[in-house]
This record gives structure tokens, sequence and C-alpha cells, in this order.
């Protein structure tokens, strides 16, 4: 929040733990000097980044290169050893406005057992806003809303257990949008998914990205994300390259990570 000084300006106002309301301008995530190791080596190594509203960042790396780990520091999941995490100009582990961020993991395709339906999965994104009391018409038309958006509502009434894998993935995005969720981060989200459906959910990622969701997307498939992301992290421990998808292509940040040119054919596995 700000806060009217003697000659009547406006400053942030800081509480007392130390955070700030974050303002439209600042950073979405911000990460400086972070270190982190589930013994003493370090899994996550002096990793500083930052990335601004409506960005469309994705993190690659090779296996063991610390990428899941890292989004867990960002998403505030853990904490580093050093450094810092922010999310939204506040210290990530004590970020608790969930409803601004969505998040889709490789492992939601677990969900294919459970006994709901798409309407119902994407309504619990309203949660956060109502409570696990009834929605009212506003909720309902922002839920009609998320699944027209990815292309889900002729298909709000099926279980999820009858879904392809992208379509549950997409279910998950549209819980994302429901929520009305301002960051979008997924953790491999195509792991599983037939090539046709791989090509139209990075279509609907690029069409979220377009309508000012900022996008984080850690990827094994480096060729899906240099045909679609703006920008690339690499990382293997520590930042090996940070910068747009163009010069990524062209830097030796590929073969320092990967050990070989061809990860540009999707083979970084």
């Amino acid at each position: 929040m700000s806060r009217i000084t003697g000659d009547g300006t406006a400053s942030d106002a800081t509480a007392e733990d130390g955070t700030t309301d974050s303002a439209p301008d600042d950073p979405v995530i911000e990460l400086a000097d972070v270190t982190f190791g589930y013994t003493a080596t370090p899994v996550v190594d002096d990793v500083s980044l930052s990335i601004d509203p409506g960005e469309y960042v994705a993190v690659v790396g090779p296996n063991g290169s610390g990428k899941s780990t890292l989004l867990q520091l960002t998403l505030g999941l853990r904490r580093p050893d050093e450094g810092t995490a922010r999310l939204f100009g506040e210290p990530a582990h004590r970020f608790d406005d969930g409803d601004r961020i969505g998040f889709v993991a490789q492992q939601a395709s677990a969900a294919k057992d459970m006994p709901i339906t798409v309407r119902e999965v994407v309504e619990m994104g309203r949660y956060p806003h109502v409570g696990f009391g009834r929605l009212w018409r506003d909720d309902r038309e922002i839920v009609d809303a998320a699944l027209e958006t990815v292309g889900m509502a002729a298909l709000a009434d099926r279980r999820i257990a009858n879904l392809s894998g992208g379509q549950r993935q997409r279910a998950f995005i549209a819980r994302a949008l429901a929520g009305e969720a301002d960051l979008l981060v997924l953790d491999e989200p195509t792991v599983g998914v037939d090539a046709e459906s791989v090509a139209a959910f990075y279509d609907l990622l690029e069409s979220l990205n377009e309508d000012g969701i900022t996008v984080v997307l850690v990827e094994h498939d480096i060729g899906a994300v240099t045909d679609h992301a703006e920008r690339v992290v690499c990382l293997d421990r520590s930042v090996q390259f940070d910068g747009p998808t163009a010069e990524f292509v062209e830097s030796d940040a590929i073969r320092r990570a990967f050990g070989t040119a061809a990860a540009l054919a999707g083979d970084a596995r």
C-alpha cells in the first residue's frame, strides 16, 4: 500500500514483517543470489533472475539441473539456503495470495483417477475467492469463460478420467484462469501428451500470454521452447544463459548444459 508523507507525496508502506505491496510494474518473480541444496552440494547455485509481468519465459536444462527445485524456491515451497526469493514483491515463502498463481504440473495427469468432472475441476479455481460454499452467478460465468478460453466447454460435464492427457492439462489451465491468476507456472506439462495436442497446447499458452498472463514454463523439449517462448533461462545448477530465445539458439549454452547441439531437436531429456 502507499503512505502519504509530510510533503504530500506517496511512498510505499512497509509492513511489520518487511513486505511491501507490489506495484503493477514490479517483477512478478525476483531471485537474488539463490543457493539451495538437499545435502552439502548445491542443487541450485547462486541464481539471480527477474521476471516481469507479461513475459513468457522458458526454463530449460538437463536432468538433475535443478529446474523443478528452482520452481519450488520461486513459489515459496522451499526456502533458499542463501539469497532471497520474492513473489509479487513479497518473500516467496510468506506469499499467501494463492489465487494469483496457477500451477500445472506434469503430475496433473494423476488426476485421471479422480471421480469428478471437468467443470468441477475448473470450479476449484473459484474457491480462494468464495471458499468452499456456493458459487454465485458471477462465479459460474467466470468458470464458463475459462472453459471456453481453453476449448473445453463441450467437455465440461465429462469425467476427468475420460480425457486425454492434453485435455486434462487444458482443464487444469482453465482452473487457473477461473482463479483469475496473473502468473501461470507449468512444470513439463506436455510429458505423455500426443504431438497434435502439444501443438494446440502451446498455441493456447501463446494466446494467454498475449492476453497479459505471465507464463513460466519448465520444459524438456528445447525445440518447442525455441518455437514459442520469448526468453530462455538455461539452468545447470547455475544460470548458463538468460536472454532472448533467438540469442539462446545462437549461443553455446546448449553445448555447455547438454553437451550437444542435438538438444535443439528435442533430444535433451
